[in-house]
């Protein structure tokens, strides 16, 4: 099945997301219930949830919206319970800080490899996915090329990968593959203001080769490519405009 090429390619299918209500995760919901897939998003906030839902609402497929806390055992198990299989399961929460190794408190650090690579990992060991169906994890481009300030986001990155080439066979036949996104214009930057935010955008864009800073979409696209390829597991699909040999 080719993901791209037709618009009902998901119909009836269900789908999870989780990280589903910003960014990447609401692109890729968004690209699933276009297609016609019953999709599922899942959020640690509620108020998030809903906005995404009412984004969503238009959408050829259903779409409905789950609170969980993927860095608690006791909520994802229970989700995973009362929720039945699905066919695809993507995740593309958690927000990782940033910090030299020597000055970043520790409990960050914890919290963000607890957040970013055992809530994956907590996602994996419970949510049930037919075995004909996928499992794709979002990490990042910096597993391949780390950054000053930023060893902590190499080493989780690098880990989720790992893991993903673990799982493809553990879990085999179910396909099980990361996509890893460069240097995105998503949520994730409003922290800093407009001028600021808009000379980070110029400087990456004229350092890469495609010319231009990617966007959650871009991301969304690969996500679907990889859950429609009944011929890859195992990998992880780079989409960074070439950050890595920039």
């Amino acid at each position: 099945m080719n993901a791209t090429t037709a618009v009902d390619a998901y119909a009836g299918q269900r789908v999870l997301i989780v990280g589903g209500t910003s960014g990447v995760g609401l692109a890729t919901a968004r690209g699933f219930a276009a297609q016609g897939a019953r999709t599922v998003i899942a959020s640690r906030s509620r108020q998030k949830v809903d906005a995404a839902l009412a984004q969503l609402a238009d959408l050829p497929g259903t779409v409905t919206g789950h609170t969980l806390d993927i860095r608690s055992d006791g909520d994802v198990e229970l989700f995973a319970a009362s929720s039945g299989k699905f066919d695809h399961v993507v995740v593309s929460a958690a927000q990782t800080p940033t910090g030299r190794v020597d000055t970043l408190p520790l409990g960050d650090a914890y919290g963000a490899m607890d957040s970013k690579f055992w809530g994956a990992y907590r996602i994996a060991r419970s949510v049930g996915i037919h075995a004909s169906g996928s499992l794709t994890l979002v990490s990042g481009y910096l597993s391949q090329r780390p950054g000053k300030a930023a060893a902590l986001q190499s080493a989780i990155n690098a880990a989720l990968e790992a893991l993903v080439r673990g799982l493809a066979l553990e879990y085999a036949p179910l396909r099980v593959n990361a996509v890893s996104p460069g240097t995105l214009a998503t949520p994730l930057w409003d922290g800093l203001a407009e001028p600021d935010r808009e000379r980070l955008y110029q400087s990456v864009a004229e350092r890469l080769p495609v010319g231009r800073i990617g966007t959650a979409e871009d991301i969304a696209q690969a996500v679907l490519f990889l859950a429609g390829n009944g011929y890859a597991t195992g990998t992880t699909l780079f989409v960074d405009g070439g950050g890595r040999i920039a």
